[in-house]
């Protein structure tokens, strides 16, 4: 990727859109590790990061209980969503006589830059997080604020890659004006359904980085960012 601000296509978006998980949150410790805790607990097998990486590179996996039923299943022990989602919840929220990975959860953006974004740009998010799990995250940290509007599961019919949450927050506004970031592929499909730019994060040495990179920019992801701070250098 270019790194000299003459070489980059500056984008001068109205709107930004942002994914939660991956974006503004570092869910590795949490729904990556609750998912692995599953699907090992469920089946006995021992399953890796490198085998998650390739479920959840797998277009309708945004939604951890599909991939989650969809892995087990495949391991040969047949199961379906409400079961999957039962099973998760346990590892992510905890029990009385176990803590959940919920605890690991960290923001890797700070308040300031939002209130940075905020001062330009219209700001709202749209994630495949319940309304329970976004708000646990979110509901005490300064920057969610100044998001006009936060679509999770909760609010949509159909979720990711359904652009359904993306016509939400636009409503009769030109897609074109308004600029959506998130980490996963159904991220992308979603945004080259609803007609609104695209920009993918994704950092160097990520597992599996070439080949999802290659698919991002299939899928017409305006630039590859490794963290979503990065936005920065391309804002116009």
């Amino acid at each position: 990727m270019p790194t000299a601000r003459g070489k980059k296509k500056l984008v001068s978006p109205d709107i930004l859109i942002f994914d939660v998980d991956g974006v503004l949150v570092d869910v590795r410790g949490t729904y990556w590790r609750s998912a692995l805790d599953t699907v090992r607990h469920l089946t006995g097998q021992r399953v890796t990061y490198a085998e998650l990486h390739k479920w959840k590179a797998k277009p309708g996996n945004n939604d951890d209980w599909a991939m989650v039923a969809s892995w087990v299943t495949s391991l040969g022990k047949p199961m379906n969503y409400e079961e999957a989602k039962a099973a998760f919840s346990r590892f992510y929220w905890g029990t009385p006589s176990r803590p959940g990975n919920v605890k690991n959860e960290k923001h890797i953006v700070s308040p300031l830059q939002i209130e940075r974004w905020a001062k330009r740009y219209e700001l709202n998010l749209f994630t495949g997080r319940t309304r329970q799990e976004f708000t646990y995250t979110f509901k005490k940290w300064p920057g969610t604020k100044r998001f006009r509007m936060v679509v999770t599961m909760d609010d949509v019919v159909k979720m990711k890659p359904s652009p359904e949450g993306l016509y939400k927050i636009l409503g009769k506004r030109d897609p074109k004006t308004a600029l959506y970031l998130g980490d996963n592929i159904d991220d992308a499909l979603a945004a080259r359904e609803a007609g609104v730019p695209f920009m993918a994060i994704i950092a160097p040495g990520e597992h599996g980085y070439l080949e999802r990179s290659k698919r991002f920019r299939a899928l017409g992801a305006l630039a590859l960012l490794p963290r979503a701070t990065d936005l920065r250098l391309w804002l116009d």
